[in-house]
């Protein structure tokens, strides 16, 4: 699996798979999306967002990312529309179980990973609210941009500061008793919830420089932790990220 990066009027003429992603940047989203068109080798082309560009706009829909379009169909946003499409373009390997009640489990712990009310939503909010109230996070013209995009409100902060811990420590519950089990994975082979997983540990602490090149006020933001958060990131979820890169996940991340 390759990609490379294109222009906006380079992508719109390609034909196949292009992605828009945010550039520069460890976005989860995106990262677990190119992991997953790599381990299913599907060649694509990497658009990096640009927020001023009404053509990318027109395009993909919308000024965000990451968003697939493949050939003449509607732009696909959301991640599961994504994994859906990766699933549909190769079935090797499958990154859902095929029994239904294990592929419904899957699907939930991906939702709580990327969907909104999930990990990274109320993670972003959190950090937001860090650099609002000057504690920490993102600093405040990036913290009021996101805060404004994403609803952010100072009432809520202390419900988004207790969905982070009360979901890692569901996602690290459900390690320990993987790893109980003998297995190294969420459930009982890789799957998709695994890629996210690793993907979304970014957020909290993202890879080293060398592997993960990024701006030095981001990864600070990134990794701002207070005493609560760092208590409920267990190593687990970090040994599991590392374990993801190590065996199956592209390295260095190319942004």
């Amino acid at each position: 699996m390759s990609f490379e990066y294109v222009s906006v009027e380079e992508a719109m003429a390609l034909p196949g798979l292009r992605m828009v992603v945010v550039g520069k940047v460890p976005s989860p989203w995106g990262e677990a999306a190119k992991n997953i068109f790599h381990l299913k080798r599907i060649d694509f082309a990497a658009v990096r967002l640009v927020y001023d560009s009404e053509a990318l706009k027109s395009w993909a829909g919308q000024l965000n990312g990451p968003v697939a379009i493949l050939d003449d169909e509607p732009p696909r946003s959301g991640w599961e529309e994504i994994l859906m499409l990766a699933e549909r373009l190769s079935a090797t390997p499958p990154l859902l179980p095929s029994d239904r009640d294990a592929r419904s489990k899957a699907l939930a712990l991906c939702d709580k990973f990327c969907g909104k009310g999930g990990l990274g939503w109320h993670r972003r909010l959190q950090v937001v609210h860090g650099g609002l109230t000057g504690v920490g996070g993102f600093g405040e013209r990036v913290a009021g941009y996101l805060g404004g995009k994403y609803g952010y409100d100072p009432a809520r902060a202390e419900a988004d500061i207790a969905a982070v811990h009360g979901l890692l420590g569901e996602f690290a519950h459900s390690l320990h008793v993987s790893r109980d089990l003998g297995r190294h994975y969420y459930l009982d082979e890789l799957s998709a919830v695994d890629i996210y997983s690793a993907a979304f540990m970014a957020l909290f602490k993202p890879l080293p420089q060398e592997q993960c090149e990024m701006n030095p006020a981001i990864r600070t933001a990134f990794e701002w932790l207070d005493e609560r958060t760092a208590k409920a990131l267990d190593p687990i979820l970090l040994e599991h990220r590392d374990m993801m890169y190590s065996r199956h996940l592209q390295l260095p991340l190319s942004l």
